[in-house]
């Protein structure tokens, strides 16, 4: 059994009631312990969709321009494309994450803009400034609650210049819902409805310590519609298997098999 690390105390002792708005116990814990932001590329090393979705990205964001990385992590996006003559924002809640991007754009020599902002309040943003922005590994399902995921799309279309393109990833909700063991997830995602709570908040124990961390996962309906809501046209819809190699089409029982999404829209005007 892996040892949970300590976490940031003085930021951890935030009360729940002044926590960000989408922002629960558990990704506070999460963006606000320093051991993992230092260990976390090499926790993650070896994971398909790591390098899967990167290479999503670069066949859609084909010519340079300016991009943000929303909720950047350790910044794999924003380094990928800073090294390529994109002129990139790294944008993180996690002041020890966005520490980590800079000390790796620094050895490489790269030029990076920071923003230590939760994507949820993103208002003082500058509007029509990114030709690109991407949201990958899950951060969009980090977002607690519908309308704060909403205001956070809403945030990315006015940020993005005309015709810019959003990339994100969602995790399916019918890929637990498919297998026979996904049978008590049906369930509980029912009794949320009948209580009327939202489907799909499924929590898992953070291996860094802290409150366990709960990821939103998509029905296909829901990311069509909140995208749509928000002014984005989906262009391309990317599902992703167990083996990552996405080749299957959709169709009603592909959508159900897949683990997840890889979304390109584009800003409507």
């Amino acid at each position: 059994m892996i040892a949970p690390r300590a976490i940031d105390t003085i930021q951890s002792m935030i009360p729940d009631w002044q926590l960000p708005p989408g922002t629960d116990r558990g990704v506070w814990d999460y963006t606000h312990n320093p051991e993992l932001a230092r260990t976390y590329d090499t926790s993650l090393a070896g994971t398909p969709l790591l390098e899967f979705d990167l290479q999503y990205c670069e066949q859609q964001f084909s010519q340079p321009g300016t991009l943000i990385d929303l909720g950047c992590g350790t910044g794999r996006l924003a380094l990928l494309f800073a090294a390529r003559g994109y002129q990139c924002t790294a944008l993180d809640l996690s002041a020890a994450m966005l520490e980590q991007v800079k000390q790796k754009a620094e050895a490489r020599g790269l030029k990076i803009d920071y923003l230590e902002k939760n994507l949820v309040e993103l208002d003082d943003t500058p509007a029509e400034q990114f030709d690109y922005a991407g949201c990958l590994f899950s951060t969009w399902g980090m977002i607690r609650g519908r309308e704060n995921r909403q205001t956070f799309l809403k945030h990315v279309h006015r940020i993005l210049k005309p015709d810019g393109k959003f990339v994100l990833h969602a995790h399916n909700r019918g890929y637990h819902l498919f297998r026979l063991v996904g049978l008590p997830w049906a369930i509980r995602d029912g009794m949320r409805s009948l209580r009327g709570q939202e489907p799909g908040e499924y929590p898992m124990p953070q291996i860094w310590g802290g409150a366990k961390l709960t990821l939103h996962h998509f029905s296909v309906t829901e990311i069509e519609k909140d995208l749509r809501e928000a002014g984005f046209k989906i262009r391309d819809f990317k599902p992703i298997s167990t083996r990552l190699d996405g080749t299957f089409k959709l169709g009603w029982a592909k959508r159900l098999r897949a683990y997840g999404f890889l979304i390109c829209c584009e800003k409507l005007v």
